[in-house]
């Protein structure tokens, strides 16, 4: 029983994670294409917000046992975005709010999470997981991984300059932020390449 309404509340909570970050992919690109780039921040910014916040439950998953994820890549993953979206583009918005790379960085983060969550989905399904889907969850990244990490890195740059208004120390502690993205990327893309080399084996298999 114990299974099942755990298999039932992840199946939920991968949905509406997909359907929230398929409105922030929709919303970025409509935006850009109606109003222009310049205004993806003032209409986005808060819903990516409290979105991208939502994911802190995943690390709760890993530490209860309802995923097999391994905690320091969720932790890395997580903890880099709570930093963008809030002491970044939510206390220092003039790092992001005229910024391009905030564009390139939601889209590299929604089509990211999308198919992410569309995988989750299927695959809490039982009924498998379509091809085009896991060929785009472990593919994808080769692109979407260094556009999101140099966009974030833009970002955190960005607010080097007025980071001292908010704290003299910040400054000194985003410069450090940014040494740490060399490791941290490295670990998240070796990451994906193991699972990917897995997800290889296991088609092979079958």
């Amino acid at each position: 029983m114990a299974t099942t309404y755990k298999t039932a509340y992840l199946q939920l909570y991968n949905f509406l994670s997909l359907l929230a970050w398929f409105a922030v992919l929709v919303r970025v690109v409509l935006i850009t294409q109606v109003a222009g780039w310049r205004h993806v921040y003032e209409v986005n910014e808060e819903f990516v917000r409290w979105t991208q916040s939502a994911m802190m439950l995943e690390i709760g998953h890993v530490l209860f046992g309802f995923v097999r994820s391994a905690l320091l890549t969720t932790l890395i993953q997580i903890g880099s975005r709570i930093l963008l979206v809030w002491p970044i583009a939510y206390w220092i918005p003039s790092a992001t709010s005229t910024n391009p790379f905030y564009v390139t960085m939601l889209l590299a983060w929604s089509i990211t999470e999308v198919v992410r969550y569309a995988y989750f989905v299927f695959q809490l399904s039982g009924r498998g997981v379509p091809g085009f889907i896991q060929g785009l969850r472990y593919n994808t990244f080769f692109i979407l991984y260094p556009l999101g990490i140099v966009s974030e890195c833009a970002c955190i740059y960005s607010a080097i300059a007025d980071a001292g208004n908010l704290h003299p120390a910040l400054p000194a502690a985003l410069y450090a932020i940014l040494a740490i993205y060399v490791p941290g990327s490295y670990v998240m893309y070796t990451h994906m390449m193991k699972q990917r080399r897995k997800a290889a084996r296991g088609k092979q298999k079958i």
